[in-house]
């Protein structure tokens, strides 16, 4: 596992974030359950006794389970390097092609209802993590993506924001901007009202401090949300400043990715396609949506049939 890594990286088929991602799940979920068993031997009854046990002690240390989706995550790099395996005849069969790894829990991804969502919007209001937050829950971006923004992928005419670039940050690189995960997550996105008027408020602002500064006017290059030298913010130092927000104001268990979820519930709430939702999200496959949010669009399929009601009343 640890040889066919290594080659992935000289070979340079694997961006650096994710490489370290694959690391992870060899050392933490893959090798301490399976890296005794001769690959021969492996068999779908191995499969799925390692997957019971990732869900009672699979993290680092063995003291608590992992998510589902790590499961899953954990299951497709092992299927992968099981293909590599068999094309390269080391092994006869793909065990892990042949069992499945759990569904992810519907619970898993983090939605912020109505009532909380006015609440946690009325104490943003004029707090400075607001238009970042309003980037997640009103655009779907992720936190990588909102702090690669720079001014010319703002277009305040058009009403469009463009996703050019995302952050990535890991221990051998630090930050560095790198291009979107694929080529769907090279994306226009249409703003609503209130995103443009967040960033607006924003733009004023940071044009307001850098004239205190002797800076003058931000350019199109100019990062939306730079450090106090201008330069390129962790996006963990994101999550780590939403986190001591939410806690202050009672929402400890809301994290910032969940903003992004419940961008992708208003949608569907509001009966957009999920074509229209993958494009959006920046989702190559309109699949990748259905397997993250499938079980939204089953809860709102009532509103089909009270569609189909509403037409059948005026034939």
């Amino acid at each position: 596992m640890r040889d066919r890594l290594a080659l992935w990286e000289a070979a340079e088929r694997i961006r650096s974030r994710t490489l370290q991602r694959y690391r992870e799940l060899v050392d933490n979920q893959i090798s301490p359950r399976l890296g005794q068993v001769r690959l021969q031997k492996l068999t779908t009854l191995d499969i799925e006794r390692w997957h019971a046990s990732l869900l009672v002690g699979g993290r680092k240390g063995g003291e608590r389970g992992v998510s589902t989706r790590t499961i899953r995550h954990a299951h497709t790099l092992l299927n992968l390097a099981l293909a590599e395996a068999m094309k390269h005849g080391l092994v006869v069969r793909n065990v892990a092609a042949m069992q499945s790894p759990p569904k992810v829990d519907a619970d898993e991804v983090q939605i912020v209802g109505p009532d909380r969502l006015k609440e946690l919007l009325a104490r943003l209001n004029g707090h400075p993590l607001y238009p970042k937050a309003a980037l997640a829950l009103f655009a779907g971006l992720r936190r990588s993506e909102v702090m690669a923004l720079n001014w010319r992928h703002i277009d305040f005419d058009r009403k469009v924001l463009q996703v050019r670039d995302a952050l990535e940050e890991t221990r051998a690189h630090g930050i560095r901007v790198k291009p979107p995960k694929s080529k769907a997550g090279r994306r226009d996105i249409a703003m609503p009202d209130i995103l443009v008027d967040a960033l607006r408020a924003h733009r004023q602002a940071q044009l307001e401090l850098r004239l205190q500064l002797g800076l003058g006017r931000p350019n199109g290059d100019d990062l939306l949300f730079p450090n106090i030298d201008g330069g390129l913010t962790s996006p963990q130092q994101l999550s780590s400043q939403w986190f001591v927000f939410a806690k202050s104001i009672g929402m400890g268990d809301v994290t910032f990715h969940a903003l992004r979820h419940t961008h992708v519930a208003q949608l569907i709430d509001a009966g957009v396609d999920v074509m229209m939702i993958a494009k959006r999200l920046g989702h190559a496959r309109a699949s990748t949506t259905l397997n993250h949010y499938g079980h939204l669009f089953r809860s709102t399929d009532d509103k089909a049939a009270a569609a189909i009601n509403s037409a059948v009343k005026g034939w």
